[in-house]
């Protein structure tokens, strides 16, 4: 598995599951775009990973900040190979009455709205490459198993997922003819900063009371979620398109 002279745009990879996922891209040999609305995260993380890697600060649910945050990459690399939407938004566990207008926006757009936004600027980039089945591309979207078995209480971040898992397959039956390939990943929740928002508070007996829906027995990791993403934007997954891959320890099973 290798994404040598790769380049990929990673977002939300500031912290979490998107430091592992561009951790891994570099290691196997990709250069990578550490894009996060937060400068100072984004920084930090390209830093430790060198001159393979560039920080770029933008807003994923807003058009013209991610606009040109994708010219500020292609200004660097010259071109672009994989895209993952990595950057998501939680909720705290509340009941769907009570979820406010502003909470309900904010999800829709960081966890929906960015995956439009950011098709809109980046297909174009692609199939100006005349892709072929030996030379593809790759966008990877961070969906969860809360779009597969959801949980209560938090139906409004469930929907977004949803959302991602439907939005995944038909880009890639709409994007396959132009040889650029579109699948989706299913983290379980993971000890990660966003861990306390889905638990609602991070206490040991809240842990051990979700870690008994996993049947192997953990949370996920950053770099869980980096190798299956490494592997679904590597040309070793050259017929893989449309999946929506559970890293979740058994737990939709």
């Amino acid at each position: 598995m290798s994404l040598d002279g790769k380049v990929a745009v990673i977002t939300g990879a500031g912290s979490g599951f998107g430091r592992g996922i561009a951790e891994a891209f570099v290691e196997k040999g990709a250069r990578v775009a550490v894009l996060d609305i937060n400068p100072e995260a984004a920084s930090a993380v390209s830093d430790g990973l060198g001159s393979a890697a560039i920080a770029v600060t933008a807003d994923v649910t807003e058009r013209e900040s991610l606009s040109s945050a994708i010219e500020q990459v292609m200004d660097w690399a010259g071109t672009l190979n994989c895209v993952v939407n990595n950057a998501g938004m939680g909720l705290n566990p509340t009941g769907l009455e009570f979820v406010s207008e502003d909470d309900f926006d904010r999800i829709a757009a960081v966890n929906m709205k960015s995956i439009y936004l950011m098709s809109q600027i980046t297909v174009p980039i692609f199939r100006a490459q005349n892709l072929t089945t030996q030379k593809q591309a790759a966008i990877l979207n961070i969906g969860s198993t809360a779009g597969v078995s959801p949980r209560p209480n938090l139906t409004w971040y469930n929907a977004s997922k949803g959302w991602v898992i439907t939005a995944t397959k038909s880009m890639a039956v709409e994007l396959a003819p132009h040889n650029i390939r579109v699948n989706a990943l299913n983290p379980v929740a993971g000890d990660t900063p966003m861990l306390a928002t889905f638990l609602g508070e991070d206490t040991p007996e809240n842990r051990d009371k979700f870690l008994n829906t996993i049947p192997l027995g953990r949370f996920s990791t950053p770099n869980d979620l980096g190798q299956a993403a490494a592997f679904l934007c590597s040309d070793d997954a050259s017929l893989i398109t449309g999946v929506a891959l559970e890293v979740d320890g058994g737990r939709c099973v």
